[in-house]
């Protein structure tokens, strides 16, 4: 059986998401339960690749840092307002059970 993907939450995904996501067995951290609030993107998105897990964002300056050809572990992007935290979990639980580690590895999935 193929590894899980796994995510990191940035600040600005509500923390529902990640409750939502491990009640349906599914390997998420946030950036608040590991103390990565406050780092500068490029560090999030550095910490996230080194330990295999997808970056979730709202935020679009991981869009640029993925254009600028940085090395990543794999970006989920939304727009903040365009999911209810049922529907970001649901698409998310897709893109767990549909994509790979090695699928998301410097790919980014706009949600």
């Amino acid at each position: 059986m193929p590894e899980a993907t796994s995510f990191f939450l940035d600040q600005h995904v509500p923390s529902a998401v990640a409750m939502g996501l491990r009640r349906r067995g599914v390997d998420v951290v946030t950036a608040a339960e590991v103390g990565r609030c406050g780092f500068s993107d490029r560090e999030q998105l550095d910490w996230a690749t080194a330990q295999r897990r997808v970056v979730v964002t709202f935020d679009d300056d991981f869009l640029v840092l993925a254009d600028s050809g940085v090395t990543h572990s794999g970006i989920a992007y939304a727009f903040a307002t365009k999911y209810t935290v049922g529907q970001l979990i649901h698409v998310l639980l897709l893109v767990h059970d549909v994509l790979t580690p090695e699928d998301m590895q410097n790919h980014v999935e706009f949600l």
